[in-house]
């Protein structure tokens, strides 16, 4: 089949130079009904491959086009929409752990606010008993000190009679002295 077609081209270009002179020959116009009848012949049979074939194709990639696209929107708005309920869910619970959180440091301030004022009672009790003991203690010396100081005293008093008269004098006899003044 590949050798018949030169054959025909030369067959074709012979037959066109015997009939015909120079020119252009869409511009001959003897030749110009067949040009028009398959201008017409050509321009319906492309009509109906394109009408048949070629745009119903072309209509469908433009529908499968348009509906993917409107899946792809109402995807897009129901993750948007999940989206929006996770948030307010998300600051629900962190409403929740701060409310919680809250209570718990109350909780825990009145907690240590308690144990702080027991532990203060405890502690002005061990004061308020160790003073007690330290003013019984000081009473106890005061009265030591009192009791010693008639002593010292009626030393000291001999012992400056002594010096400024030149005398012994004991200091059972200056107590004696002592005595009624002292009452």
């Amino acid at each position: 089949m590949i050798a018949a077609i030169p054959a025909f081209v030369a067959a074709a270009a012979e037959a066109t130079h015997e009939g015909k002179s120079g020119g252009l020959p869409q511009l001959n116009p003897a030749d110009f009904s067949p040009q028009l009848v398959w201008l017409a012949l050509t321009f319906v049979v492309l009509y109906f491959i394109l009408a048949r074939v070629a745009l119903p194709r072309i209509g469908e990639v433009i529908e499968e086009r348009k509906d993917r696209v409107q899946r792809d929107l109402q995807a897009a708005e129901r993750f948007k929409q999940e989206t929006d309920e996770a948030l307010a869910a998300y600051e629900k619970a962190l409403s929740e752990a701060r409310q919680k959180a809250s209570g718990m440091a109350k909780e825990m301030r009145d907690k240590l606010a308690d144990e702080t004022d027991k532990e203060r009672a405890n502690v002005e009790g061990q004061l308020a008993s160790k003073l007690g003991e330290a003013e019984a203690r000081i009473a106890v010396t005061k009265s030591k000190a009192l009791a010693s100081v008639n002593e010292i005293a009626a030393e000291t008093a001999s012992a400056v009679v002594g010096k400024l008269l030149g005398e012994d004098v004991s200091p059972a006899e200056v107590k004696k002295f002592l005595q009624p003044a002292a009452e």
